[in-house]
């Protein structure tokens, strides 16, 4: 797919170049806080294309298809300015959570996602958890048969392990790797983003902010009935006033850095490693915009070792999920992890 121009600097996933710092389309309909109105959220997906954004973010789970509505009645009229990307298996069925990795089920969110989005095209569709129940090799047939079919055009896996990644790989190569990443969520280095390089995927960062944390906006742990944020251990005392101490540290040295802590938490990840792609969402044009300040931010050696230093191995207090959400997961533990399991 060839791409508008962007300020932004790009990044490669597949045959296309995108905007470094992308966009995640989830809170614009459900997870942090209360949603923002669809006429808000169609003016920061907009403000987001016009400000060189070229890679919207989406998935079948995200607002029960809200999310997939919304980028139709927003920005479907611009659809040669962005990068669509997808996901399946994690869907809301009659209101329900379903994770399903079966082919056929796997076929029937594809249709429904290209119904609400009103294209017959989405460029990346990503296995958006691995389903235990059913062999990766299954899952990965359906969605090539997807591709044969000419209704996506690459394939992506979300919080898989390095091992699943590679097993995928076998069936069809694939493009894109999403999974949490940012200074407090390191379970990535263990294995998935060597091995992404190796394999020439490119790896999407989701929460690049930490969910907020890192946004230097986050003083309380008072959020609304329903933030997904609430059931996660990170976020309950007493490990969410511990973290609270590490966020103190780091929207410190981001003052003295005189960029905003937000700008810091991206500028970290992207210097990561050249196949890295941050994708931060959000529900505000203000925060839109600082997000993407970040794209001009390099940071000494210096910096990134002092980041490192606040968020040591065992620094963070508490597991990044619950056990019942961590069993859905595939993603490698973190040794401190592995010695709390």
């Amino acid at each position: 797919m060839t791409l508008p121009a962007t300020p932004l600097p790009t990044r490669p996933i597949g045959q296309s170049a995108i905007s470094a710092i992308s966009f995640g389309c989830m809170n614009l309909s459900h997870a942090y806080d209360v949603p923002p109105s669809e006429e808000d959220g169609a003016r920061v997906l907009n403000r987001a294309l016009d400000l060189g954004v070229t890679h919207l973010d989406s998935a079948a789970l995200y607002g029960g298809g809200g999310s997939e509505r919304l980028l139709n009645k927003a920005v479907s009229h611009r659809r040669k300015d962005y990068y669509l990307a997808s996901k399946c298996v994690l869907d809301q069925i009659d209101g329900n959570r379903v994770l399903d990795g079966r082919p056929e089920t796997i076929a029937g969110s594809l249709e429904r996602s290209l119904q609400r989005l009103g294209t017959d095209y989405i460029d990346l569709y990503y296995l958006h958890r691995l389903d235990k129940n059913v062999p990766i090799e299954e899952s990965m047939g359906a969605m090539v048969r997807a591709k044969e079919a000419g209704k996506i055009g690459a394939i992506g896996l979300s919080e898989m392990s390095a091992e699943t990644l590679r097993r995928a790989h076998a069936v069809h190569p694939i493009t894109a790797m999403q999974s949490e990443y940012s200074p407090w969520v390191r379970n990535p280095e263990v294995a998935v983003l060597d091995a992404c390089a190796q394999l020439g995927v490119a790896f999407v960062a989701f929460s690049p902010l930490a969910r907020g944390f890192l946004a230097g906006s986050i003083t309380s742990n008072d959020f609304v009935a329903g933030d997904i944020r609430i059931p996660m251990p990170r976020f309950q005392e007493p490990n969410f006033s511990v973290n609270l101490k590490l966020a103190a540290r780091f929207n410190a040295l981001a003052a003295d850095l005189d960029i905003s802590p937000a700008q810091l938490s991206l500028a970290w990840v992207l210097a990561r490693g050249p196949h890295i792609i941050a994708i931060p969402g959000t529900r505000t044009i203000p925060h839109l915009e600082d997000n993407l300040g970040a794209a001009s931010v390099t940071l000494s050696p210096e910096t990134i070792a002092a980041i490192d230093a606040i968020f040591a191995p065992g620094a963070v207090a508490g597991p990044r999920y619950n056990a019942a959400v961590q069993a859905q997961i595939d993603t490698e533990l973190l040794p401190e992890e592995m010695a709390q399991a």
